[in-house]
């Protein structure tokens, strides 16, 4: 039961139906809740498309510890607007509309009022998260979404909604950081670890930008796929000593994908002296962190967390322009656990995206 006594069905005036996973197995199963009727600012939306994101898989297990029950994952949502609040000004009816990972901040502080509601400390996740009214937010495994138009997003007319459902996670999770850093200046050499759902979004931005790319995994079957379909200058097999060796000193940024555990030496030395590492994927325990080649070289070791509202946009702008999209897998909605184990055994190229406006009603 909700903190207010009602159940999920019956906390919100509008129907809902979803994917829910009830415990730390992570299984999910179909799942009827509500959803709040669209206020002033509000967008309502029918779910068309959501990508299955590493931290659903995270989430429906709990292994970050912050999960709640029954949880509906999803925060890669494209869809077409069915609703707008009296006081909506930037969308219509017929829109077609994303929600990323965040549908609240706080407006007042000082990352809020520099279009960062990403690092606001008071954000709400799109799901698994306490909303203003203390009702738990519902993610995009689900039939319809509302939420404030501040955090809703324009999908540009020539992106595929299921091929551009993805940049509103990995894809933003990739272009900030190339931005921020300064690892987006035509001729720079930047290397990419990791080569799945974060990673080959990054290949393309990087890209898009003019930048020379190397690719870093420890899969040399990898490396025909990252050259020749995804554009890739170059690829370096990491567990070759000899090809690592011969690339030390030769990168000006690093943005590493990788959520299981890695070592960091050996990527701190591919990098030029004053390189930047830059980690995005969320390893669960502490990497090791050697301080002696950081000192020598003025090497930088960052992070960064998706992306505020209005770089969200730019990005998906820069994406419809130069024709960058997530190479997909759709998927029906009952096939959304063993497209999870698949997942787990990074065996999906690069993204699954659930087809949520053709298979959600089928399984009522």
């Amino acid at each position: 039961m909700e903190p207010n006594g009602k159940s999920p069905e019956q906390e919100h005036p509008k129907k809902a139906f979803g994917w829910a996973a009830r415990d730390t197995s992570g299984v999910l199963s179909p799942f009827k809740f509500s959803r709040r009727a669209t206020g002033e600012t509000d967008v309502t939306f029918k779910v068309l498309y959501c990508g299955i994101c590493h931290s659903d898989l995270h989430m429906a297990k709990n292994e970050w510890g912050s999960s709640v029950y029954p949880l509906v994952p999803g925060h890669e949502i494209v869809g077409v607007v069915t609703q707008v609040g009296s006081k909506v000004q930037r969308f219509k009816v017929g829109d077609k509309v994303g929600v990323g990972c965040l549908v609240g901040s706080c407006h007042s502080c000082d990352n809020c009022a520099n279009d960062l509601e990403n690092y606001c400390s008071k954000t709400i996740l799109t799901y698994g998260a306490k909303d203003r009214d203390g009702t738990i937010t519902y993610g995009g495994y689900s039939d319809i979404m509302v939420a404030d138009e501040h955090f809703v997003l324009r999908i540009p007319e020539n992106l595929p909604l299921d091929a551009g459902a993805p940049l509103l996670c990995a894809g933003i999770t990739v272009y900030s950081p190339l931005k921020y850093y300064g690892l987006d200046k035509p001729g720079m050499h930047v290397g990419v670890v990791g080569l799945g759902g974060l990673g080959h979004m990054a290949v393309k931005f990087a890209k898009a930008m003019g930048v020379n790319v190397t690719v870093i995994s420890t899969s040399p079957n990898k490396k025909k796929e990252a050259i020749e379909h995804l554009g890739a200058d170059s690829f370096l097999v990491s567990r070759d000593q000899d090809q690592m060796q011969a690339a030390i000193g030769t990168l000006d940024g690093i943005i590493d994908t990788v959520s299981a555990q890695h070592p960091l030496l050996p990527l701190i030395n591919l990098l030029k002296p004053h390189g930047k590492i830059v980690t995005v994927g969320a390893p669960e325990k502490p990497l090791e962190l050697p301080v002696f080649p950081l000192l020598l070289g003025r090497k930088l070791v960052g992070g960064s967390n998706i992306g505020g509202l209005k770089e969200t946009q730019e990005m998906l702008d820069f994406a419809a322009k130069n024709n960058i999209k997530a190479d997909i897998e759709v998927v029906p909605v009952d096939y959304v656990n063993t497209a999870m184990e698949r997942l787990l055994k990074a065996d999906v190229k690069y993204r699954f995206v659930i087809d949520i406006g053709n298979t959600m009603n089928s399984s009522a």
